[in-house]
């Protein structure tokens, strides 16, 4: 509050210093612009410096809200992480590679194909309805296919636990599309959900590894492509999520 006055009684007294000096009454201008104006302004910085010490005790005590509260609040709604929502969007995609490679060693190229994919997606170069992208990566054990979906989880949405990874070897069967996307009406676990439906339900700002997806049945294959084209997936409740 009285940070609030002191403010306001500056405003005047800079108000009140200019229609002086328009009016040709001096005097009274150089009064209040060297004498009053500073008076105020050493309370404020005064005022000022007792709010910033009480914050370290009280953190929860503010005068303004900031960028950081907004974000604070828009990350609880949405689930985006805070850091993600300040960080310039421009500075943080100039740096994708460099902070990839701190976490997959060796596979540079990919790196880059990813990072390229989602820079033109953030920049507006490709359909905003759709997935930021859609990668197949091969190779054998151990060279960094699973640990690359992490770090870009981790890069996109500050949480490397933002992916949602599907064991496609346990959908080697035609039968096995329902444990995906769930039971539809009647049948038997119609109310737990799929496997893959209800985690982007509830968190829709994710990474999705579907891992050993050659294992997959065909049926299985012509679901997943309904993600992979417009990002949308229907689930046997009729539910649709993006």
């Amino acid at each position: 509050q009285k940070i609030r006055e002191a403010k306001e009684k500056i405003e005047q007294a800079r108000i009140e210093s200019e229609k002086a000096e328009r009016e040709g009454r001096l005097e009274i201008a150089a009064e209040l612009r060297y004498g009053t104006l500073i008076e105020l302004e050493k309370s404020l910085k005064e005022e000022n410096e007792r709010l910033a010490l009480l914050q370290k005790n009280q953190k929860m005590l503010k005068e303004e809200i900031d960028e950081e509260d907004i974000a604070e609040v828009v990350s609880k709604w949405t689930g985006i992480p805070t850091s993600r929502l300040i960080e310039g969007e421009k500075d943080k995609l100039s740096r994708m590679e460099e902070r990839l490679k701190e976490r997959v060693i060796g596979q540079d190229r990919a790196i880059e194909v990813v990072s390229n994919a989602i820079r033109r997606s953030r920049t507006g170069l490709q359909d905003p309805k759709r997935p930021l992208g859609s990668f197949i990566f091969m190779g054998p054990t151990g060279v960094g296919k699973t640990e690359l979906a992490r770090a870009l989880a981790e890069f996109l949405f500050d949480d490397e636990e933002a992916m949602i990874r599907i064991d496609m070897g346990e959908y080697t069967e035609r039968h096995t599309v329902s444990r995906l996307i769930g039971a539809p009406p009647g049948y038997v676990g119609y109310e737990e959900g799929g496997q893959l439906s209800e985690p982007v339900r509830r968190r829709p700002y994710s990474v999705i590894l579907f891992d050993e997806i050659e294992k997959a049945h065909l049926d299985v294959y012509n679901t997943l492509l309904q993600i992979l084209d417009d990002g949308r997936l229907t689930d046997g409740q009729g539910r649709r999520g993006k």
